[in-house]
């Protein structure tokens, strides 16, 4: 077990167990879960959740947690809870349950643990040896934000095999530590810095699998809103831990229209 996966277990330990998901509320998938194409949530999907009886209760509970790092409508607004229609095995452990049409939605309370244990376990690191990396389009500012405000090394768009393992790799890195916004999107990165025992941190959604992963914030990984908070939240909670001026507003993170 690795070192950041051990330092993670004992912040998570912290924690209280996500409650198991009923298993009259389990809707059967229509196909491998693993292997199939993950669903695209649109836009116009993202926090609709909100209106219906279930959500009301989910907001209900989790107001009795005074600690959150915003509140959970701020949560709810951005869609961070909002899964895709498939699931992994791997990501079971952080889904709170599914809804009608199919969903898989996450639990909020697990992600606000998690930001804040990844914070902690980043605030160790100098942010110049620190990597965030984002193929995917939603998440290419929002990470750029975050390199901005911490000062950190970025990787957007596509990324060049070799970067991390071939020192005569145009542009040739070797960081302490990376972030992937998705691991299924940033798969060479994920390959490369494990192959050569680099730690990751990886924003996973319900359709993930979380091999070589070390530590897991489970998210929508997809949505615009979703991406912008936690990348926001991350860089706020590094900057607090480490006493470091942070002066960006949350919408300084949303990637533009």
């Amino acid at each position: 077990m690795s070192e950041i996966e051990q330092r993670g277990q004992e912040g998570a330990e912290a924690q209280p167990e996500n409650e198991p998901v009923p298993e009259e509320e389990v809707i059967a998938e229509a196909g491998p879960e693993a292997e199939a194409a993950p669903e695209e949530v649109s836009e116009e999907e993202l926090g609709t959740e909100t209106e219906t009886e279930s959500a009301t209760s989910a907001k209900e509970e989790s107001r009795e947690e005074s600690t959150s790092l915003v509140s959970i409508d701020e949560y709810l607004a951005a869609g961070v809870h909002i899964g895709t229609q498939q699931k992994t095995q791997d990501m079971m452990r952080f889904v709170y349950r599914v809804r009608t049409d199919g969903l898989y939605v996450l639990d909020i309370q697990a992600t606000d643990a998690r930001v804040r244990t990844a914070s902690r376990l980043l605030s160790k690191y100098d942010p110049s040896r620190i990597l965030v990396v984002s193929s995917r389009q939603y998440g290419q500012h929002p990470a750029r934000m975050f390199s901005k405000a911490l000062g950190t090394k970025s990787v957007l768009g596509r990324f060049i095999p070799g970067f991390l393992t071939n020192p005569e790799a145009e542009g040739f890195y070797e960081p302490e530590i990376v972030i992937l916004t998705d691991p299924s999107g940033d798969v060479q990165v994920l390959k490369e810095a494990s192959s050569i025992g680099i730690p990751v941190i990886a924003l996973c959604d319900t359709n993930n699998l979380t091999s070589n992963v070390d530590f897991v914030i489970p998210t929508n990984n997809k949505g615009r809103k979703a991406l912008s908070l936690i990348y926001w939240l991350l860089a706020r909670e590094i900057s607090a831990i480490n006493g470091t001026p942070f002066n960006y507003e949350l919408a300084e993170f949303e990637t533009p229209l």
